[in-house]
């Protein structure tokens, strides 16, 4: 049964290839690194949450939201597993560690539209986690076109996740489901100014220029968290 629905809005996937073993040493036992083409990804997303909602309330709540995540596997079903999701609502961010588990920390965000494009800033102020700032610009490419992901493509294996995973402090893993129509995806752009998300996890930059999709956005409703 759904538990929530929500909208995500002015979606940026900016990911970076890393060698599978930079990410294996962070996963929690029973769940393994997911690769494409031999590379584990590290992405960094930032978007709109927008009406958050429980499955039967017609008011919610909208917000800035900024994750790091990683792509894994339990052995049967791949999924998404974050390291951090800074958001800039306090009620939100309780309910989601209390309820779903996830490494929510409350931060100061800011949010600007000018056309197409997006400038998202965000300022952890949560003491549960070091301080992390993010100053980037991201938007649609010139010349692309909205298209759903393709099936076997990278761009699939990054956007097209439906289950994420969790771990709590004993080493428990637990999961939850999220149901939403294929991504409005097309080529995107970023200018990243300042990303602390990396180090304040543990993890060196990534080399290189990022991959960059960018997605209008989808609505999106997501099931209980179940003990794998």
């Amino acid at each position: 049964m759904d538990l929530l629905r929500m909208d995500w809005r002015d979606v940026g996937f900016v990911h970076w290839p890393v060698d599978p073993k930079v990410v294996a040493r962070t996963l929690p036992e029973g769940l393994t690194v997911h690769t494409y083409d031999g590379r584990a990804w590290l992405g960094v997303v930032p978007f709109e949450m927008g009406d958050i909602r429980p499955r039967a309330s017609p008011i919610g709540r909208s917000f800035g939201e900024l994750n790091l995540r990683t792509y894994v596997t339990d052995g049967e079903t791949p999924g998404v597993y974050f390291y951090n999701l800074d958001a800039d609502d306090r009620l939100s961010v309780a309910i989601a560690r209390r309820f779903f588990g996830l490494p929510y920390y409350r931060a100061s965000m800011a949010l600007s539209r000018d056309g197409d494009g997006v400038r998202f800033q965000s300022h952890r102020t949560d003491g549960r986690a070091p301080n992390a700032d993010f100053d980037a610009s991201y938007g649609p490419a010139e010349g692309t076109e909205t298209h759903p992901p393709r099936a076997g493509s990278l761009e699939a294996f990054l956007v097209s996740r439906y289950r994420f995973y969790v771990a709590d402090a004993d080493g428990s893993i637990y999961y939850a489901d999220i149901d939403h129509d294929p991504w409005p995806l097309q080529g995107g752009t970023v200018e990243i100014r300042r990303n602390d998300l990396f180090t304040a996890n543990g993890f060196d930059r990534p080399d290189g220029e990022p991959v960059v999709y960018y997605s209008p956005g989808i609505s999106v409703t997501a099931g209980r968290l179940r003990r794998l």
